[in-house]
């Protein structure tokens, strides 16, 4: 029995000390994971741009381009995100849509920008891509529903184009889970606060158009891929509930009139 017991000692021993070695090992480092995906990600990003590219018509304007882009500059800046890192594309399209790709890249099209009231919506929905980003949402998004072994043969060019495709909708026209769109959300909350800029547009853009879907199934895209938006709406006015937040300026109401003149004319 003594002899059962010293052997029981000797084997718990062995694997404290086994487990002890193993914890200690930086396994990222070592499979080169983190770099793997680091490189992947880059690679997809600038295939699907590409894709979107070469299929859709980009607007170049700088009378479209300039404001939006000092839209986003603004919020970057304030919330110490690396504006150079983000790349704004503005893509020619009726449809009510704006989605965020691998690699920063940040997509929207003229029909978002035609259906908000004010800038303050626009600048709501370019916070909730933003903060999708820096979650790293866009990734694991992909990683979970397209698996990373494809996304990486995808990267050095052994993809099927279908499957590329494939992998773009599950970015422009899936949602994300309940739980990401709620940190989405609220982090984009957070930045718009950062920045001085009210909220609540952006509550009222999702309760609008959440309305609006019913006539318009098939152009609202930003909103049927971000399901449940009159209760994340609802979030947002508790989150801010309490808060004084400045009035839009008239100069910069008629700073998104023209832009949105600008979009009807180009």
């Amino acid at each position: 029995m003594k002899k059962i017991l010293i052997e029981l000692d000797l084997t718990v021993a062995v694997i404290a000390v086994v487990w002890l070695g193993l914890s200690q090992v930086d396994w990222m480092k070592l499979l080169n994971i983190e770099q793997t995906t680091q490189n992947t990600e880059e690679k997809i990003g600038d295939l699907f741009w590409k894709l979107l590219k070469n299929t859709e018509s980009e607007i170049t304007s700088d009378s479209i381009v300039a404001p939006v882009d000092s839209m986003l500059t603004c919020i970057c800046v304030v919330n110490s995100i690396d504006r150079t890192k983000v790349k704004l594309h503005l893509l020619r399209k009726d449809e009510i849509n704006a989605f965020a790709l691998p690699n920063n890249h940040l997509v929207v099209f003229s029909g978002l920008i035609s259906a908000c009231e004010n800038e303050a919506e626009l600048q709501g929905v370019i916070a909730h891509e933003l903060a999708h980003m820096e979650k790293n949402h866009v990734m694991n998004k992909l990683i979970k529903e397209i698996g990373l072994s494809v996304l990486i043969s995808m990267s050095t060019g052994n993809g099927n184009a279908e499957i590329v495709k494939e992998a773009l909708k599950h970015l422009s026209s899936t949602a994300y889970d309940r739980k990401l769109e709620t940190e989405a959300d609220l982090t984009a909350v957070d930045y718009l606060e950062k920045a001085g800029i009210n909220p609540e547009p952006f509550a009222n853009f999702l309760y609008r158009l959440a309305d609006e879907t019913q006539n318009l199934p098939s152009q609202i895209y930003w909103i049927s891929t971000h399901p449940e938006s009159k209760e994340r709406a609802e979030k947002i006015i508790e989150h801010i509930k309490g808060k004084n937040f400045p009035k839009t300026s008239a100069k910069d109401s008629l700073r998104f009139e023209r832009l949105k003149e600008s979009v009807k004319e180009k």
